[in-house]
């Protein structure tokens, strides 16, 4: 698929670190209750950590006890985009940037309303930028 943010493997190992770099374009995860952002109640916007994005607002932060930062909405409709994730023997639904491509974490039909959903993040794949 073609993102408005394009960048060759080498590229984003200069600019993610390790950590993100595995998350982000290789598709992994953070232990939970481990991110720097599950335990976050500050105001303010989620970003890709990636390539700068809005992709989350504090105001839809809620505490899942999933052990990762939890979201019922994205910040607007087409910040994200889903795809069927059928790796680890399960079908789930993965939460990708837009704009980059990159991997944010999983989505799942049981969240709290207005949605009934929740947006589960990997901290790694977030920036918070306080109001």
């Amino acid at each position: 698929m073609k993102y408005e943010v394009q960048k060759s493997e080498e590229e984003w190992k200069k600019v993610l670190s390790p950590d993100q770099y595995r998350i982000i374009r290789e598709k992994g995860t953070e232990r939970a209750f481990t991110g720097e952002y599950y335990y976050n109640k500050e105001k303010g916007k989620y970003l890709c950590a990636a390539c700068g994005a809005e992709l989350f607002s504090s105001d839809t932060k809620y505490e899942s006890g999933s052990g990762w930062p939890s979201f019922y909405k994205p910040a607007a409709e087409k910040s994200v985009q889903s795809e069927t994730d059928t790796s680890h023997g399960m079908t789930r639904t993965e939460v990708l940037c837009s704009r980059c491509g990159g991997h944010l974490g999983h989505v799942f039909p049981d969240g709290p309303e207005p949605t009934g959903l929740r947006y589960c993040i990997n901290s790694a794949s977030l920036k918070f930028k306080k109001d």
